[in-house]
C-alpha cells in the first residue's frame, strides 16, 4: 500500500489516479500514522518552496516525511517533491526543506529564447544502473513544469539529467529514496512504467 502524502498539492488526484491505473493500491492522507504504516511513499508538489513548506509544517508533515525516510521503505518525490528533499531553494530564501541531500536549487536562466517555467516535453539521459528507469531506453520523452532546478552536490544520486539551456538533474535515487523533477503521472506510457518499477520497489521486486 502506498500513501500520498497530502498537504493540498494539485496534482494529488492525477498521482493517485495514475497510480490506480496501473492497478496499485494507494491513498492519499497527511496523518502521521497512516503514513509511517505504509509500504511506501510519494511526496507530489506543485507550486513554491516556501509556501509548501508553511503547509508540511502545517500539518506536521515534514517531520513525518523524514522519519519514513529514515525507516528505508520507499519514498518517491515528484516536481516540487524532489526539490523538497534538499535544504533550501533560491525561490524561498529562509525556507528549510527536508534537507535529506545536498545541493542547489536555482533559477533556470533566462536567454536563448527559452520560456520560463519550463513547461512541456523533453528528453531526459537515464543512468544505465537506475532502478526507477529499469526497462525504459535512454532518451525518453517526459513532462515537465518548473522554474527552478537541481543540481546535486553528490553526483552519484543523479539518475537522469536533461538540457534547458542548462543541464538540470531531472532525476534523483539514492538507497530508498527517489525522485523525478518532472512528472511521471503526466508523461504518458513512460512515466506509467516509472511509476510501475516505483510500486514493483515497494513490493521488493
Amino acid at each position: 500500500m502506498i500513501a500520498i502524502i497530502d498537504y493540498g498539492a494539485g496534482n494529488i488526484q492525477s498521482v493517485s489516479k495514475a497510480l490506480r491505473h496501473i492497478g496499485c493500491d494507494c491513498f492519499v492522507t497527511r496523518e502521521r500514522e497512516e503514513i509511517l504504516k505504509a509500504d511506501a511513499a510519494v511526496l507530489p508538489g506543485v507550486g513554491s518552496f516556501g509556501d509548501t513548506v508553511d503547509s508540511l509544517n502545517k500539518f506536521g508533515i515534514k517531520d513525518t516525511a523524514v522519519e519514513f525516510i529514515k525507516s528505508g521503505k520507499p519514498f518517491l518525490g515528484i516536481c516540487l517533491g524532489l526539490q523538497l528533499l534538499f535544504p533550501e531553494s533560491e525561490e524561498s530564501p529562509g525556507a528549510q526543506g527536508l534537507g535529506v541531500f545536498e545541493g542547489s536549487i536555482t533559477k533556470i536562466p533566462n536567454g536563448g529564447g527559452l520560456k520560463i517555467p519550463h513547461m512541456g516535453w523533453n528528453s531526459i539521459s537515464i543512468n544505465k544502473d537506475s532502478r526507477l528507469f529499469a526497462g525504459i531506453a535512454d532518451n525518453p520523452y517526459v513532462y515537465f513544469v518548473h522554474s527552478y532546478f537541481l543540481h546535486a552536490a553528490d553526483r552519484k544520486i543523479v539518475a537522469a539529467q536533461t538540457e534547458y539551456g542548462v543541464t538540470i538533474d531531472a532525476a534523483i535515487e539514492c538507497g530508498n529514496v527517489f525522485a523525478t523533477q518532472f512528472h511521471p503521472e503526466k508523461s504518458g506510457d513512460v512515466g506509467l512504467r516509472i511509476l510501475k518499477n516505483f510500486a514493483g520497489i515497494a513490493e521488493g521486486k
